[in-house]
């Protein structure tokens, strides 16, 4: 990619828009159809600087109308991913993506997975279990959507596994470029020694984006979060090759996602490597380091966890 076009209002020709303010005033100047895919994570309503806390029904009402016209301008083979935890109003657990899900339904959307992202660390409860996973509701438009399975597959737990009966005997019995990691990710959250740590207090890690990027749409395609937050889904998009929109409210949190788009412009924006796993203190591996993304040089990862499979994520539709 030669240097990325960034404006700050919807333009069809940019390779990514960073808008300050409401992202309704954003989307009713954007067009039906557009959009392959809506990553996004809406604000919590449990008090943080960038919200106004809201009694739920009225929270769900202002959910409701973002929803809507995510939408509209949703394209017709295109996704809604909403991850969203948990709302603690005086000791009482309501889980977001329950309450959220009939707002979907209402407007004609198909769940098709409820996907679990399990991380290691987070606050500890005294008077309850520690959360430790939150929810990626998945909606798609309608029964044809893009679904690119072979660009996030990952290692088969027995790779050289063979039938040892009947026609096939001998054969792999497994699929040779990896396995559908499943609908349960454990991927770790952006904590203080996180390689991705800004001052944004919520922020997602770059890799859990890529995985429905890659997945859900193709080069090209738009990508739009309406609540970028330190802009994690404008990066997974861009290393990628696909176009990218993000509103953002508080102004700080767009300055910063346009430094890390120039910091990868220039060649050193570090995220966690795709490939890395999850730490585990008593295990003495090796080390794999920091990835450092250079989008003059594409910037894309173009494997997903494997190591020898190819892929391409054109015409697929």
């Amino acid at each position: 990619m030669s240097k990325v076009k960034i404006s700050s209002k919807f333009e069809r020709s940019a390779d990514c828009v960073l808008y300050h303010g409401d992202c309704l005033t954003m989307l009713s100047g954007m067009p039906d159809n557009l959009v392959k895919l809506i990553v996004t994570s809406p604000p919590y309503n449990i008090g943080k600087s960038y919200e106004k806390t809201l009694g739920l029904g009225e929270y769900l009402e202002e959910q409701r109308k973002v929803i809507r016209e995510c939408v509209r301008v949703l394209h017709d083979k295109g996704s809604i991913c909403w991850q969203v935890g948990n709302y603690v109003n005086k000791g009482e657990f309501i889980p977001l993506d329950i309450v959220l899900y009939p707002i979907f339904d209402s407007l004609g959307m198909r769940l098709r997975n409820r996907i679990i992202w399990h991380f290691g660390h987070g606050l500890h409860a005294s008077k309850r279990f520690s959360g430790r996973y939150e929810v990626i509701l998945w909606f798609t438009k309608g029964n044809e959507y893009t679904f690119n399975i072979d660009a996030v597959r990952v290692p088969q737990k027995y790779p050289n596994k063979k039938y040892f009966k009947g026609p096939r005997k001998g054969q792999f019995s497994c699929n040779p470029l990896g396995k559908n990691p499943g609908d349960v990710w454990e991927v770790p959250n952006v904590k203080a020694n996180h390689v991705e740590k800004t001052l944004h207090p919520c922020q997602f890690p770059v890799e859990l984006i890529e995985r429905l990027v890659l997945s859900m749409t193709d080069e090209r395609d738009w990508v739009l979060d309406p609540f970028m937050g330190s802009g994690s889904s404008v990066i997974a998009a861009l290393i990628h090759n696909r176009k990218s929109i993000g509103a953002e409210v508080m102004p700080d949190y767009v300055k910063m996602a346009r430094q890390r788009i120039l910091s990868a412009e220039k060649g050193d924006l570090r995220i966690r490597p795709l490939e890395r796993p999850v730490h585990d203190p008593n295990a003495h591996g090796t080390n794999i380091p920091p990835r450092l993304i250079n989008l003059k040089d594409g910037g894309a990862q173009p494997e997903l966890f494997e190591t020898l499979a190819k892929y391409s994520t054109r015409g697929r539709g």
